[in-house]
């Protein structure tokens, strides 16, 4: 038998290759040389060993790096232009569409980077150095964050790409520091672009490295970890499940519980009522989740049907005619069907300002109830290399009914619907830690309310222990603290309590938030001397305003030229003694007429007025400071009902 033997050179050049047969290595681009501007930002350099390999990279040589495997999916003309930009490492993301100029957006507007049209040979070179494009078009470069979308014709061919960029920024979760230590479970809620895979990438390597925590990780578009097998380096120490396809990500959930036992499970964009129901299963299980969905405000989540049970689920609920009439309102409303998922809800405003609702089970109730829900807003302000936290003042208010005080939630203060001279009705702190000793404390009677409760609030609040003392005799009471439920069914504590003129304070729960809600009002009206509890404050200057402004053009225009009676348009009783302070400035009366639901007041002219009504007005505390009627012949337009100077309205 006859043996042919060929030279190693000509063996290694003529054997044939078997790299199609297998299948193919990610590629790792090769990274371009960046502008020396962009080079003269680098603090350290790599420390490279003796084979070559790096040891050591600073934060911003890794973005360097990063960013330049993103380059490289452009032509040579087009990275030069985007390398040369002043806010090269503020890129956001590329587009390449077939057939128009290519564009590089900034955070100060798009720019141009080619003159010349995209081709399909500079499609096919970017797409030729990123993985394989998923089912949701979506691709990768290996270990790193940066995303690349696809847009496809309806032959399939890819005619246009987003090329996002993917950075991990530490402390981009450090206003939500406090929740994730306590053990929240967070809904992260944003409009695309916000920043919200930043902050949970942040929170899963924090929960890992900081606090020591098993946390898993379900990928769907491999934008938390980064693309690759080896995940990213700014998710920590915490791991990370693929998920193979978009339908599947439920699935995902269940088996990264049941198989590796995690403490937190991280989730991207929950989108399908299926991955809710998978959230819901998870919660129920005592793992703490953090997740993302697509919104502006949780109200979004409310009206979307298939992400309306991260929130509790929306059911329609007919109430009776007592009810409804002790609400209200109409007999069909809608309530939350069940307990929330997430504990928390965060509405990321921008990247420096967060909108927090501390519990979302009270924010879902207060939203369908048409209330304003409890918000928290925090800032986030660089003065050098300082963080600077800002908490926005919260806005409690109480809804009075029959002479009780209730409290079911706290609402929102706008600042664009508050007036700046508005205070908001606030307990001060120099107000509770105020000399107690000089002044005698405060004597609650509690009825359906654990004490303990009670006594927590106080904690809570911080006050002092002697400004604010249980008794267990109604008499010696300076305010009744009651649920609504048990007071109810005890007319006597109600007689009792009106008899030694009592101030009733109902709530809902015997919650500590709705109790000390209770509390802090109860001493905020002792401090104001319990003035009426609808005070200026809770009014909106708007009202106000238009209130008493209709009751002066109707005097001006109608009552006084005419002699015509005018009803005013149904308001707050607080509102009708202002629109009826202002007619009686005008020497005229008014009479409140009571229709079904509302009550107005009716303009009457002067002649209407009898001789007991003229002795009672001048008998009045609107003393003279009017001037009197002017007469015919001395008036301008020749009238007898004008007035030589009108009245100045209230502050």
């Amino acid at each position: 038998m006859l043996r042919f033997t060929l030279p190693l050179q000509l063996r290694c050049h003529h054997q044939p290759s078997l790299t199609n047969l297998t299948t193919p290595k990610p590629f790792n681009p090769p990274v371009p040389s960046l502008p020396r501007t962009v080079s003269r930002l680098r603090t350290s350099y790599p420390v490279r060993s003796g084979s070559g390999s790096p040891l050591f990279r600073s934060p911003e040589d890794e973005l360097d790096v990063e960013l330049g495997r993103l380059l490289a999916l452009l032509p040579e003309e087009m990275r030069r232009r985007v390398s040369e930009h002043p806010e090269l490492h503020q890129l956001m993301e590329v587009v390449m569409d077939l057939g128009r100029k290519p564009l590089a957006r900034f955070p100060s507007g798009d720019f141009v980077i080619s003159e010349y049209p995209i081709t399909v040979e500079d499609i096919g070179h970017a797409t030729a150095q990123v993985g394989d494009f998923a089912v949701d078009n979506r691709a990768g470069i290996s270990r790193t964050l940066h995303r690349i979308s696809a847009i496809r014709n309806r032959k399939g061919a890819i005619i246009g790409l987003t090329c996002r960029v993917g950075r991990a920024i530490s402390g981009s979760a450090k206003l939500l520091q406090d929740l994730v230590q306590d053990g929240a479970s967070l809904l992260l809620i944003g409009p695309p672009g916000v920043g919200k895979t930043t902050i949970i990438r942040e929170i899963a390597r924090m929960l890992a490295n900081d606090y020591k925590k098993r946390v898993m990780i379900v990928d769907t578009s491999n934008e938390i970890g980064g693309d690759g097998d080896i995940p990213h380096a700014g998710i920590g120490s915490a791991r990370r499940m693929q998920v193979p396809n978009s339908d599947m990500q439920h699935k995902v959930l269940i088996e990264a519980v049941e198989n590796h036992m995690p403490q937190v499970i991280v989730i991207d964009e929950i989108g399908t009522k299926l991955e809710a129901m998978a959230a819901s299963t998870i919660a129920q299980r005592g793992i703490q989740l953090v997740a993302t969905a697509h919104g502006v405000t949780i109200e979004n989540l409310i009206m979307n049907p298939s992400l309306e049970m991260l929130v509790g689920g929306i059911q329609s609920v007919t109430l009776g005619d007592e009810e409804a009439s002790r609400r209200g309102v109409q007999k069909t409303v809608l309530e939350r069907k069940g307990p929330s998922t997430f504990s928390c809800g965060v509405e990321i405003i921008s990247k420096t300002e967060l909108r927090i609702h501390r519990s979302l089970e009270a924010t879902v109730d207060a939203i369908l109830s048409g209330r304003f829900p409890n918000v928290e807003v925090r800032k986030m302000k660089s003065q050098g290399q300082e963080e600077i936290l800002q908490n926005e003042p919260v806005i409690y208010s109480s809804l009075e009914k029959n002479g009780e005080t209730m409290f079911e939630g706290a609402p929102e203060g706008d600042d664009d619907q508050t007036s700046q001279n508005e205070s908001p009705p606030r307990l001060r702190v120099d107000m509770l830690e105020d000399s107690w000793e000089q002044r005698s404390p405060l004597s609650l009677f509690c009825y359906g309310i654990l004490e303990a409760t009670v006594m927590q609030g106080i904690k809570h609040l911080k006050m002092n222990d002697l400004a604010l003392q249980l008794t267990d005799n109604i008499s010696e009471a300076n305010a009744l603290l009651a649920l609504q439920s048990k007071l109810k069914k005890n007319p006597r504590i109600q007689a009792a309590a009106k008899s030694h003129d009592i101030p009733i304070y109902v709530t809902k729960t015997c919650s500590l938030e709705q109790v000390t809600k209770a509390i802090q009002a109860l001493v905020r009206d002792h401090e104001d001397g319990l003035k009426d509890f609808v005070s200026m404050d809770k009014t909106k200057q708007s009202e106000k305003l238009d209130a008493l402004e209709e009751a002066r053009m109707a005097v001006e225009h109608i009552v006084i030229p005419k002699g015509e009676t005018v009803d005013l348009l149904p308001r707050s009783p607080y509102i009708l003694s202002l629109q009826l302070d202002l007619v009686r400035k005008y020497q005229l009366e008014a009479r409140r007429i009571s229709g079904e639901s509302d009550v107005h007041l009716q303009i009457l002219p002067s002649h209407y007025k009898t001789d007991e009504e003229v002795k009672s007005s001048e008998a009045s505390e609107f003393d003279g400071v009017f001037d009197d009627f002017a007469s015919s012949n001395g008036s301008a337009n020749g009238s007898p009902y004008t007035l030589d100077k009108l009245p100045i309205l209230p502050d």
